[in-house]
């Protein structure tokens, strides 16, 4: 048996080993000297400080640790440079960065990440609890402090509007949460009327993390003057990430809530919901700065919560605050605070020291579980891959190939024109808007205009091969000539979307698509650009270099096609999604999302 040279042991374990170092007795394992330590307890900058380090965990923090050097220490001048906790990401699907765990630690360990809060509802809708096990075991064998939640909504509604891969209920959250305490909380809980009606497996799931003594949290996109608000808090929901403005913020805060501000690679809500700070002043103790999904092509251009924390201070932000945004904040959130969060005695030794300004958030090193895992932006850790079975990497599984004929829309004349509803894709926003446009019929189907910018999309399972589809119309896509992608990746249930022009090119994008595996394919009249995520059609056990590299040739493919929007790939595999507003196709129809709730609609409008 391997020994994991990354363990995190319980603080109980060491303490008489750290209890030693602080008073001189035992030579701490790593000492930093000499660094300005941003002290996210007391929001001060503490000059001439240094750490020191007992295994996995802080001993020491304060002026002189000389006494605690011995032969064997590993120590680092920090000359003076800004030493901050290890951020944290308090939500975000690792399985979105396309990335496994193991990759993804690749990728963020040098940014400043040492942990994160992690809803692995991607995979846990294709493979159920095992896939779920399957990302806990992974990252346990990682530096990363990564905790885990149990997704709350497999299926993200019900089967009436989607289908999805598996089922999670109130007996498979009880189980999970026996693994171990880094099953951490309930993931989002995106049925939210579900909660607010009372719906016996929403709230059963509840009671059973709060009997865990875990925390629940929350995907609440009614308006946040909504009072409907109150009642999802009253089940014991205490975080949310679906803040888009300041008032969003704001009135989760005063409930009581976490309001969670993202950055991700597609949906830029930090601009806006961190007004709640800078210009109406409320008190940043229940603000959190995360991510919720970013790309591994945006990975590499950006960042992760190093470019995050960037971004809020470019906002106003004092550089203090923010950190304490992405670290105490995020650990006092989730309760584990004595673990992560902060440079003090007892916690583990996760930190980062930067580089320049403060407010330049520039990684020049980063400690995780008192080991360096990364310099000078390069990993320097040891990871080791992650073996997937054989019944994670083959999840592609439909009826039959698919057919142009697949895609044809049949209509209620033979001849004329119907009105249609339309899904309207946002840049940089998760949310879409349902519109009205008239369509030609002819021989009893529906006639796209090539020139008139609209597009077909449609969803087919691909988890047990039952052959349920659907096909819809999308616009603002941006496709200026024949063009069509196919992607498992389709949140939540992650059936095969397909959205194009041209009905042969989806067809062939979708069975090239099931030929990966799972994955992404881009087809135009000159070619294909595929990108494989085998691991549940979702993740590339590829390295990280490789992983983005490939994201970025399907972001190429599809400028190259017409559609430009920021990160494109990922707003395009939200419309499945069908607990956003405002309307949204799963591979059981068009779902509008209201103030009613969610409800299946048709594509035609009556009269």
């Amino acid at each position: 048996m391997t020994t994991n040279r990354y363990a995190r042991p319980p603080l109980a374990d060491g303490v008489p080993d750290l209890v030693a170092t602080a008073r001189g007795d035992k030579a701490a394992t790593l000492v930093i000297r000499n660094a300005t330590l941003v002290n996210v307890c007391s929001g001060e900058l503490q000059e001439r400080i240094s750490v020191a380090v007992q295994g996995a965990r802080i001993a020491y923090v304060g002026k002189n640790a000389d006494a605690l050097i011995g032969p064997d220490t590993e120590v680092i001048e920090a000359e003076g440079r800004y030493l901050a906790p290890g951020f944290l990401d308090g939500h975000c699907h690792i399985e979105s960065t396309q990335l496994t765990v193991t990759g993804f630690a690749e990728a963020v360990l040098p940014l400043g990440t040492t942990g994160g809060f992690f809803d692995p509802h991607e995979i846990t809708n294709v493979l159920g609890l095992p896939g779920l096990r399957l990302m806990l075991d992974e990252a346990r064998g990682t530096p990363l402090a990564a905790y885990m939640q149990v997704p709350s909504c497999v299926p993200s509604t019900g089967p009436e509007l989607e289908t999805s891969g598996a089922f999670i209920g109130p007996d498979e959250v009880t189980e999970a949460f026996t693994w171990g305490p880094d099953m951490i909380a309930l993931g989002e809980v995106m049925n939210f009327p579900g909660v607010v009606y009372g719906d016996p497996k929403m709230l059963g799931e509840i009671q059973a993390t709060l009997r865990a003594g875990r925390s629940v949290d929350g995907h609440f996109t009614w308006p946040s003057d909504d009072p409907r608000l109150a009642a999802y808090a009253a089940a014991g929901v205490t975080g949310d990430h679906e803040c888009t403005t300041a008032d969003d913020v704001i009135e989760r805060v005063r409930l009581g809530m976490y309001a969670k501000m993202r950055r991700g690679s597609a949906w830029h809500d930090v601009a806006e919901t961190i007004k709640a700070h800078t210009e109406r002043r409320i008190d940043t103790r229940r603000m959190m700065l995360v991510t919720d999904d970013r790309s591994s092509e945006s990975l590499k251009d950006e960042g992760h919560m190093d470019f995050v924390l960037r971004h809020a201070i470019q906002q106003g932000v004092n550089p203090v605050t923010a950190i304490q945004m992405a670290t105490i904040n995020t650990a006092e959130r989730f309760g584990v605070a004595r673990d992560v969060g902060a440079v003090i005695p007892g916690a583990f030794a996760d930190m980062v020291l930067l580089d320049g300004p403060l407010a330049d958030v520039r990684v020049a090193l980063t400690v995780a579980a008192g080991q360096v895992v990364a310099r000078d932006g390069r990993l320097t850790a040891e990871l080791t891959p992650y073996a997937y079975p054989e019944a994670a990497v083959r999840s592609v599984h439909l009826a039959h190939e698919v057919r142009p004929d697949d895609f044809r829309i049949a209509a209620p004349i033979g001849a004329g024109t119907l009105r249609a509803r339309v899904i309207e894709v946002r840049e940089n926003h998760v949310e879409t808007r349902e519109r009205q446009e008239s369509v030609a019929v002819a021989g009893g189907f529906v006639k796209l205009d090539p020139a008139g910018g609209l597009c077909k999309i449609a969803v087919i399972e691909r988890h047990r091969g039952t052959g349920s589809q659907s096909v819809g119309l999308v616009s603002k896509i941006g496709f200026h000539r024949p063009a069509a992608i196919a992607m498992t990746v389709a949140h939540d249930s992650h059936n095969l979307l397909v959205i194009g022009n041209d009905d042969g090119l989806m067809a062939e994008a979708a069975n090239r698509v099931a030929a990966l595996n799972g994955g992404v394919a881009v087809v135009t009249e000159d070619g294909a650009d595929e990108f494989p995520l085998p691991v549940a059609g979702l993740m590339s056990d590829a390295p990280f270099d490789t992983v983005a590299e490939q994201s970025r040739g399907i972001s190429r493919a599809l400028q190259q096609a017409g559609c430009t929007m920021n990160y494109a790939f990922m707003t395009l595999s939200l419309l499945a999604l069908v607990v956003i507003p405002e309307l949204r196709i799963s591979d059981k129809g068009l779902v509008r999302i209201s103030a009613d709730g969610f409800a299946k609609v048709s594509l035609f409008v009556e009269g």
